[in-house]
């Protein structure tokens, strides 16, 4: 990955906004964009629009919605970044987590009213770290749900999406603005692509070994749960741009992928009565800390790896997510009648079994506390037959971007202005199959020259071209 100079380059087609990137954040920084009247493009490398989004639970946490006010659950912003800061031990960066507590009930609105999505509230367990339901999903209550409704609103409004299309390079003025982007092709062709704007949603690092071992030690053997293809491209992009770093060591992990099937297991079984033991049979750490923190302690265990130990009542829960029952068919989910059973599929010992289910049990009944510091008091005992899942700790880098001081970013107002002028001088993109999938660029310059022959294809001086730099968010 590079920047390259920009002089001298001819570009086969200039877009007035380039998204690199198609999986939820694209997609959603693409749709606010056409909203405000900009023409959009998305590059995806792979052949199929998918991401990490596509692997995870497709969840979203939103405060004051219309989805839980008809669920007569009253929450509010405040209350959400409340929540966040304990959960982050006060380490979240303020003004961030203000934006998005505030922001996310409206864009979860905006994209049900304006783009059709379906929300619903998931109301059979309460998230760790949250003192309220407020996890939004698709009715599948999976990412690769949440995929396919923001595509399907991308090609209801009009969004191109080129597929096969991998961002290789970028090409910047002496100022260091982002005139345009390198295509590789699968057939080893090339594409320079001009822009007036650049949004990079390429996700972490996740998929890059060396960069997860600098910046995230104690992830560096963690099972990587996300797309190969994040291997910190926008991070390389935005340094070599002069743009400084932040948060390179944050991530969102999770203890609970199951092994060797590589399928999320929903937090559910945890948060409403389920355990986590090693090996040996015993439990090593409060499981409602959170999935997150939960992969660490996994990764510390022999073997890296952790058993799942749940009843029917928490299983019948966890049946709600696809992902869930995708495991259940792969046979990742097991069951035992016993504690006897329970060992011969864990490999655990019976007596070291039978002792932490005891202690459970009087924890349960309120005759100890947890060394852990968990409450067991609030949900039934376990009871047989109970379920079990083999699983690791899994990671996701979420590294952050810190505007470079010197850069100066234009008021957006003249950006869309600029954007919606090229948008009614030409004419409409040929979109090739459903939502211009596998659009050629080739074919793209080749319509925008028949809609303008006086332009030859280029942009006219009322085009955004040129007039944003690279601005990533902090």
């Amino acid at each position: 990955m590079s920047v390259r100079s920009a002089e001298g380059v001819a570009f086969e087609a200039t877009v007035p906004l380039a998204v690199v990137g198609s999986g939820a954040a694209g997609l959603v920084a693409a749709l606010a964009a056409r909203d405000a009247g900009a023409e959009v493009v998305i590059f995806e490398r792979d052949a199929s629009p998918s991401g990490s989004t596509a692997l995870s639970s497709g969840l979203i946490p939103a405060a004051g919605t219309r989805f839980q006010r008809a669920k007569g659950i009253a929450d509010t912003p405040e209350l959400f970044a409340k929540d966040i800061q304990a959960k982050a031990h006060g380490k979240a960066d303020p003004a961030v987590v203000e934006a998005v507590a505030r922001a996310a009930a409206p864009t979860l609105e905006w994209l049900a009213d304006r783009h059709g999505l379906d929300f619903v509230l998931l109301e059979s367990f309460l998230y760790p770290g949250h003192s309220v339901l407020r996890m939004h999903a698709q009715p599948q209550r999976t990412g690769a749900a949440l995929m396919g409704a923001l595509l399907a609103a991308a090609r209801g409004t009009g969004i191109d999406v080129v597929t096969s299309a991998e961002a290789s390079a970028l090409y910047a003025d002496p100022q260091r603005r982002v005139r345009g982007l390198t295509l590789l092709r699968p057939d080893g062709s090339v594409e320079r692509i001009g822009c007036g704007a650049l949004v990079l949603a390429c996700n972490g690092f996740g998929g890059n070994k060396e960069m997860v071992r600098r910046y995230i030690p104690e992830m560096a053997d963690a099972l990587y749960f996300g797309h190969p293809g994040n291997e910190g491209d926008a991070v390389r992009w935005g340094e070599a741009l002069g743009a400084a770093t932040r948060h390179m060591g944050a991530y969102q992990g999770h203890g609970s992928v199951a092994h060797p099937h590589g399928i999320l297991v929903t937090w559910a079984v945890m948060m409403e009565g389920g355990i986590q033991v090693n090996s040996w049979g015993r439990r090593f750490s409060n499981e409602h800390q959170g999935y997150s923190e939960q992969a660490v302690a996994v990764l510390s265990q022999p073997g890296k790896i952790a058993w799942n130990i749940f009843d029917g009542r928490c299983h019948a829960i966890a049946r709600e997510f696809e992902d869930y029952r995708e495991a259940e068919a792969a046979g990742a989910i097991r069951t035992a009648a016993d504690v006897e059973a329970l060992a011969a599929v864990t490999g655990a010992p019976a007596d070291a079994l039978a002792s932490t289910l005891a202690d459970i049990a009087r924890y349960q009944r309120g005759e100890a506390a947890d060394p852990y510091g968990r409450d067991f008091t609030r949900k039934p005992l376990l009871a047989p037959p109970l379920f079990c899942r083999q699983g690791d700790g899994g990671a996701f880098p979420y590294p952050g971007w810190a505007r470079d001081r010197r850069s100066r970013a234009r008021p957006a107002r003249r950006r869309l202005a600029a954007a919606q002028s090229f948008r009614q001088r030409r004419g409409r993109l040929r979109r090739l199959g459903s939502g211009g999938f596998g659009l050629s660029l080739g074919q793209w310059a080749l319509d925008r020259r028949r809609a303008r022959p006086d332009r030859g294809g280029k942009c006219g001086t009322a085009c955004a071209c040129g007039e944003k730099r690279l601005n990533p968010l902090p």
